[in-house]
């Protein structure tokens, strides 16, 4: 059972904010130092100001960010909507030179109790949520929706986009520096809400995106809990503000995030090769550009790896499954199909085919021409390139209770930060 409510959101006041695409960000977990500082100097009011402020000495970035966050709402540079509502989001955008178009809606999802289960997929870190925490105890308030999709089974979004949003504009379009075309509909009709509302009960939701964010929103809890006792289940600190998205092949789209390694010892190429024959067969191809065609093309009914090694490619193409259920039998078969379950555990820690450099860590990106790039600057680094995760390969793993190797998923794209905020009273 997924129980939402609508939220009477803060957002930019477009009467002193004309161009929004200047004050929205992605997400704060994918912006590089590098973006930050662009993002910083689009405008002085650009979110990541208050949702990712930099580091100055003799500086709280936590308090500051929410005095700022106040002086926002002060000087009517953010303001209040006028009344509870569901927003409808719809994003363009080309992948692949495919022009795409994904559907949703923003609304408060009520926390994990006791009647629902809330389903995740990824471990999460104590050093990240710690940072989340202390913004959201001075901020008071979602800055950012966290990602979740659903089966959609009593087509909710067809619903909104049919009777509601279709043929009216939006009240709020950003076009990013990626181009993607991000427009919001207000929908606070109370018939709509409710219809919304019930059909929704029949779902389960699964978080894509936004674990750090949905565990950081139940510490909340517990700690306003522990003040206040356990009050109704109403109260604003039971909510969090959520992105829900159906699993739609035509608009989910699930990009794999590549890994840069570092080495210690790096081996020679033959004798990495040898090696890796024992589990699989290897493939070397020698333009990058069938490399990856061929990575992308075996992906979809096989396992297999790319890497890229000293400026050469190879595909690993698994020998038998039966090696995942002798060397990966103290994991469940969920976890085991997955080729990032794969990589960790046939190749990364496997001391006799490589040593990564545990100090230099592992670097990690969804863009395979940047890990190229990197490998011509190190050519003693190793380069692994991965296929995109099936989203019913996510839902079962989470449904089953286990979680996922770190940085699997990368569902693109993001939901602007900025655009609709929940405010906890």
């Amino acid at each position: 059972m997924a129980k939402i409510e609508p939220l009477q959101a803060i957002i930019y006041n477009q009467e002193k904010i004309q161009d929004l695409s200047k004050v929205v960000c992605p997400p704060y977990d994918v912006i590089s130092p590098e973006r930050q500082d662009f993002y910083r100097a689009l405008s002085p009011h650009n979110f990541i100001h208050i949702l990712l402020r930099k580091d100055v000495p003799g500086e709280d970035k936590y308090r500051r960010s929410g005095e700022l966050f106040r002086k926002w709402l002060s000087e009517n540079v953010l303001i209040s909507d006028k009344a509870p509502a569901v927003y409808f989001y719809s994003q363009e955008y080309v992948l692949r030179g495919e022009k795409k178009r994904r559907y949703g809606f923003i609304a408060r999802l009520c926390l994990e109790d006791k009647k629902s289960v809330i389903y995740g997929h990824e471990h999460t870190h104590v050093e990240a949520k710690a940072d989340r925490l202390k913004l959201l105890r001075e901020v008071k308030a979602n800055l950012s929706p966290i990602f979740v999709i659903f089966k959609d089974t009593k087509r909710v979004i067809r619903l909104i986009d049919e009777r509601y949003t279709r043929g009216k504009e939006p009240f709020m379009e950003v076009r990013d520096d990626e181009k993607t075309v991000h427009r919001l509909w207000k929908i606070d009709d109370p018939q709509a809400l409710d219809a919304i509302k019930q059909k929704m009960e029949a779902e389960s939701i699964f978080i894509a995106d936004g674990h750090h964010r949905y565990e950081v929103a139940c510490a909340y809890r517990r700690e306003m809990q522990e003040r206040q006792g356990a009050g109704t289940g109403e109260e604003d600190f039971n909510y969090v503000l959520a992105y829900f998205t159906n699993t739609d092949p035509l608009g989910l789209s699930i990009l794999p995030i590549h890994r840069f390694v570092r080495l210690i010892d790096p081996p020679e190429q033959a004798a990495l090769t040898l090696k890796l024959k024992e589990r699989f067969e290897v493939e070397e191809v020698r333009d990058k550009t069938k490399f990856f065609f061929m990575l992308e093309k075996a992906g979809r009914s096989e396992h297999v790896i790319g890497m890229h090694y000293r400026q050469r490619f190879w595909l690993l193409r698994l020998k038998n499954v039966r090696i995942l259920e002798k060397l990966m039998a103290d994991k469940p078969a969920e976890l085991r199909s997955l080729d990032v379950s794969i990589l960790n555990s046939l190749i990364l820690q496997d001391a006799s085919c490589i040593r990564p450099d545990e100090g230099a860590g592992i670097y990690f990106s969804p863009d395979a021409e940047e890990l190229v790039r990197k490998a011509a600057d190190e050519p003693d680094a190793i380069a692994f390139f991965l296929s995109p995760v099936k989203v019913e390969n996510i839902m079962a793993v989470a449904a089953r209770g286990e979680k996922m190797p770190p940085k699997s998923t990368y569902f693109y794209p993001k939901v602007l930060s900025g655009m609709v905020v929940n405010r906890l009273s």
